[in-house]
Parts: C-alpha cells; sequence; structure tokens
C-alpha cells in the first residue's frame, strides 16, 4: 500500500518531468484528486516534541504512557493517541532488556491490602561501586500506598541492622500490622524474631523460591533496578546514598503509578479514603480497586506475634 504522500510526490513528478495535467498524472497513478490537493491542518507540536524528548533524555525507562502523565502535569494538552505517534516519530521507543524465561503454570492473585500499613514488604537487592566494591539496598515497601518508605544502601546490613531501620520507620509512620519478607537470613535471624515478639508485629515468610508470593516488592525492585541501578554509575557509598535518596523521593512524589489511576505514591496517600469493604478510592472519578480473594497456600509460613 503506498501512502498519500508518495503519491502526491509520484503525482508531481509526472506534472513536472512528463508536463501531465494533475488529472492526467492522477488518472495514471490511480490516486483521487483530492488526495494530491489536501494541506495538512495539524498545529505545530514543536514545542511538544521538544518537552517529550527533553523528558525522554530525562527518563529514559519511561514509556509514553508515563510521559504523557508528565506532560498532562506541565499543561500540555494532547490526546494520548497523538502523543504516541509524536513519540513512535521521535524513535523514542523504551528498549526491552531481556528476561529469563519463566515456568508457567497457575498463578493466584495476593490480596490487596485495604489500608495504609496494613502490610509492609522487604527485599535486599544487590549493586556494586565503579571499583567493583558490592553493596546491598534494604527496600521498605507500603503495598497499599505503593510508597518506598526507605531504601537502605550500605556494604552490610544484617538483622540488627534491619530491625534498627524498622523502629526509625515505625517512629515516624507508624506500626504495620504485617511485613511479608522471604527466607534471607537477615530476615530469620535471632534478631528479626526477636523484634517480631517485642513489637507484636505479625511477621509472614514466603515459601522457599516462590518470590511470586511477595509480588509487591518484586515489582518495585525492577522498578529501581531498571530506571535506577542500571541507569546510574556509583563512584563511592556515599554517593550511592545520596543518587538513591533522590531518587526514592522522585518515585514517592512524582513518579506516576500505573496502579492507582497513573498518581505518584505520596499523592495517593495524601488522597487516601477508604470504604467499606474495598479498597482504596482513586481520585479524579477512577474506579475503586478490585479486591483480590485470600489465596490459601499450604507451603506459606506465619509468624504471629503472641500476646
Amino acid at each position: 500500500m503506498v501512502a498519500p504522500a508518495v503519491k502526491r510526490e509520484a503525482v508531481a513528478h509526472l506534472r513536472q518531468v512528463h508536463e501531465m495535467s494533475e488529472r492526467r498524472a492522477c488518472r495514471v497513478i490511480g490516486c483521487l484528486r483530492m488526495t494530491v490537493r489536501y494541506r495538512s491542518r495539524r498545529t505545530d507540536d514543536m514545542a511538544l516534541r521538544e518537552r517529550l524528548r527533553a523528558l525522554a533524555r530525562e527518563r529514559r525507562r519511561f514509556g509514553y504512557r508515563r510521559l504523557h502523565v508528565l506532560l498532562r502535569r506541565e499543561g500540555f494538552v494532547v490526546n494520548h493517541k497523538r502523543l504516541f505517534r509524536i513519540y513512535r516519530e521521535e524513535r523514542l521507543m523504551v528498549r526491552k532488556r531481556g528476561g529469563r524465561k519463566r515456568a508457567l503454570g497457575t498463578r493466584a492473585p495476593i490480596p490487596v491490602p485495604l489500608r495504609p500499613n496494613e502490610r509492609w514488604s522487604l527485599d535486599f537487592v544487590s549493586d556494586q561501586l565503579a571499583c567493583g566494591r558490592r553493596f546491598r539496598i534494604l527496600a521498605i515497601f507500603d503495598d497499599c500506598t505503593r510508597e518506598c518508605l526507605a531504601a537502605v544502601a550500605d556494604t552490610s546490613l544484617s538483622g540488627r541492622r534491619v530491625a534498627r531501620e524498622l523502629d526509625l520507620l515505625i517512629g515516624s509512620r507508624g506500626r504495620p500490622r504485617t511485613i511479608v519478607s522471604d527466607n534471607g537470613t537477615e530476615l530469620t535471624s535471632n534478631a528479626i524474631l526477636g523484634w517480631a515478639d517485642q513489637t507484636r508485629v505479625g511477621w509472614h515468610y514466603i515459601a522457599p523460591g516462590k518470590p511470586m508470593q511477595n509480588a509487591f516488592i518484586e515489582s518495585f525492585n525492577g522498578r529501581l533496578r531498571d530506571e535506577f541501578l542500571n541507569e546510574t554509575l556509583f563512584t563511592s557509598l556515599m554517593q550511592a546514598r545520596l543518587a538513591l535518596e533522590e531518587w526514592r523521593r522522585d518515585y514517592n512524589n512524582v513518579r506516576p503509578h500505573s496502579r492507582i489511576g497513573w498518581l505518584a505514591p505520596a499523592v495517593y496517600a495524601a488522597n487516601f479514603s477508604p470504604q467499606s469493604g474495598q479498597g482504596a478510592t482513586l481520585v479524579e472519578g477512577s474506579a475503586t480497586w478490585p479486591v483480590a480473594p485470600t489465596v490459601q497456600d499450604g507451603n506459606r509460613q506465619t509468624l504471629s506475634a503472641t500476646g
């Protein structure tokens, strides 16, 4: 199929080189005269293109949907289909990174918490400095508001250090009802077991080798690595901590999240209004969250505080 622009060029070539009339040239090419005479009425979108390119350079792992949300916040009135056309014309598509093959099988949805502080998730992410020295990041995530509550980077993170970070976080935000984590040695140590019993916080361990049971923090870890760790060169541990904290603030306050109506997590938390038996109500007229049914899994192990 030949595009209209190519047909116009062919008609112009016949008229100029072979001195044909417009009517005869259109008959030879097989196109309508109105197609040749058409003039585009599109408005000038140079400012939009420049801003889109600037945002894409600044946030290289954002697709056109998140860039669309950021542009709307800045006052650009543009349809998502038009933005996608410009996005493709500027060749700003995010290149997908290869991933490992995953086993197929039945997947059960994880229950969605209904209120902030109802469930936190913990996990570790590893990276290295430019000199080759390894360091780890402790990520603490609120599964309801999608906020990254803390991201602690250090070369060593023991169970006692994790307990201290949780105490600091509880002092400023409040105590969670449940914390979900894997079965790592730091999180199954006596320090964590004693801390959970002392603070009366239920600690839930997922089944070994089942990271999908802690899907919220695993999804966040993917964003952390794709948008920050893979895009940043760390020269020192202090520089890594400062850059990590800056990215965490941007994630909470600026970055639009697709599962909460494209709001930033902090904005969603500030406008949180739970309803009886339902999830949080999204602002701007969005529908309420569907709440997944509770899944019973005999392989799961739960540590509940007594008393």
